[in-house]
């Protein structure tokens, strides 16, 4: 069977001012989850990655990481938040 992906669609979804500014929080978290994750499993910042030896580049913290690999983040806590919306879920600061 050949996999298509179906995500939700938000392309009419723009997000409030404070959910963009929430967007680079979330982004960093994502990145603090990823590399907590790797490192349980052993990682180590390495100047490239190598699977073997279980080094990578961006084990680092989030504000040192090149801006591709921010927007990257970036992008995924946005599609998030924008699905949330999409799916008919308000998000408030509590």
């Amino acid at each position: 069977m050949k996999y298509i992906p179906k995500p939700i669609d938000a392309s009419k979804v723009a997000l409030p001012g404070d959910l963009v500014d929430l967007t680079e929080r979330l982004a960093e978290n994502a990145h603090d989850l990823w590399a907590a994750e790797r490192m349980a499993q052993g990682w180590v910042y390495g100047p490239r990655r190598d699977d073997s030896a279980k080094t990578h580049p961006d084990l680092v913290p989030y504000r040192d990481l090149p801006e591709s690999e921010k927007e990257y983040d970036r992008k995924a806590a946005m599609g998030t938040l924008k699905a949330i919306i999409a799916l008919g879920y308000r998000i408030e600061k509590g």
